[in-house]
Formats: C-alpha cells, structure tokens, sequence
C-alpha cells in the first residue's frame, strides 16, 4: 500500500499572489517542498523572492491562492500558529538578540515552542529539557563551542549559523532560509552551504540565495522568479539549460 502521507509535499503552494496596491510582487506561484529536499528559489533583485518567503512564513497574508503544509491549508494561519505546525524561517538579515549569550538565544527560541505563555515560568526540569535542546540545535548548526559568548561579538557567519540553530531548536519539518550566506566570505560560503546540505537530509529546506555557484552546488531543485512570475523549475541542470533562465537571470550563460 502506498504511503500518501510520505508522499505529499511538505510544503506547497497553488496559485499564490500578493499585490500591494498596483504592484504585483508575487503572481500565481504554484511550487511543492518535498521532504528531505532543498528547493532553491533564485531570481534577479525585486523577483518576489522575499515576499514569497513571508508569504509562507505567514508575515503578510497573500491576494489569492493557497498555502498547504504538511497537508493542512494554514493560508489563514498566523506566524506563530505556523511555527507550532512546524515551520521555521531565518531572515535576510540575521535576526538574534546581540546582548544574549549563545546558549540563551537558542533556549528562548525552544522555549517559545515548547511551552504555552502561561508556563514561560517553568520547572528545573523544563528549563533542564529546552537547555539540552538547545545544545543539541547548536551542535546540529555545527555551533558546539562557545555557547556562554555573547553573541553579539560572533563573527558574522556564527551570527547566522546561531540563526539557523535558534530555527532548528523548534523541531521544524520545513526550513525557510533566507539568503543564509548574504555577506559571507569564500570560507564562510563554503562551510554554511556543507551545512545546508546536511539539513536537507533531515528536513525540508526552502533556500532563497544569491550565490549562484552555492546554489547550483547543492538545490536538489531550483525555481526561477522574474517579476513575481515562475519562469523555470527543475533539475539545477534543466534550470541552467533553460533559454528563458538564461536569457532572464542567467545573462546568457549555461
């Protein structure tokens, strides 16, 4: 008998559009996550890529279409109601608390899931559970060290690795990254696409990216965006094969 359940998209979307006034930012965006995959979403600045993003995330509401996770429609559904369902995003721009150590950042983020507002005061031993969480989510964002540093004064790659790990300390079946190595040298960019190569094993990753050579490196699929629209999904080798791709975004070059 056929496993439905598995075979389902973790993530998907039907139509989906934002407009703000006249401006279309997102315009019917049909495309499916699919579990233990790292779908990449590329496209030139002003594409639709980080609107998409918080469409899905539940930060705006779209115009029209659909959101699907896991099945269940959560169009409707508000940020953190999504985050308790089981999806967790990192920003464009890394989004910690800077005068908090390490371990605190990630524990508030476990904490935040783990138990309802009216048990934020809680036991030794809920407080014990979330810290080995935590510990776990940093070793797992490949932070095991340092984890009583303030985190303010980490470099800007442990920044965003501790951003990841905050995101992975809430159990999540999706990941939505949002540009992960925007800012990051050669040996950064190296180590954190290792890593989002790794998460892809354990849960379903939504990448937006600019850096071509990352993303063509590890997307297990690609969809391209222009003007809001999806022009190309496939393959990374269909994508950069495509004329449309390389005429839009690509400059011309397979």
């Amino acid at each position: 008998m056929t496993d439905t359940r598995s075979a389902r998209p973790l993530l998907e979307t039907v139509a989906l559009s934002k407009s703000f006034g006249g401006l279309t930012a997102v315009r019917d965006v049909s495309l499916s996550l699919a579990r233990a995959e790292l779908h990449a979403v590329i496209g030139p600045n002003g594409a639709g890529k980080s609107t998409l993003v918080n469409l899905l995330a539940g930060a705006v509401a779209p115009t029209s279409g659909r959101i699907l996770l896991d099945g269940r429609d959560v169009t409707r559904e508000p940020q953190h109601r999504r985050i308790h369902l089981g999806l967790a995003r990192s920003f464009q721009r890394t989004n910690i608390f800077p005068a908090l150590t390490v371990l605190e950042n990630v524990r508030l983020a476990a904490q935040a899931v783990a138990l309802p507002a009216r048990r934020l005061l809680a036991s030794p031993d809920a407080e014990t559970g979330l810290i080995e969480r935590a510990k776990a989510a940093l070793e797992r964002a490949g932070l095991p060290y340092g984890q009583g540093r303030i985190a303010g004064t980490l470099a800007h790659g442990q920044q965003r690795q501790l951003e990841i790990a905050m995101a992975l300390a809430a159990d999540p079946k999706v990941l939505l990254l949002d540009e992960p190595l925007a800012g990051m040298g050669p040996e950064e960019s190296e180590r954190i696409a290792a890593l989002l190569k790794s998460l892809a094993a354990e849960h379903a990753v939504l990448l937006i990216e600019h850096d071509m050579d990352v993303v063509f490196a590890v997307a297990d699929r690609i969809t391209v965006l222009v003007e809001g629209a999806v022009i190309a999904t496939g393959h990374p080798a269909e994508v950069r094969a495509s004329p449309a791709v390389q005429s839009a975004y690509l400059g011309g070059h397979a």
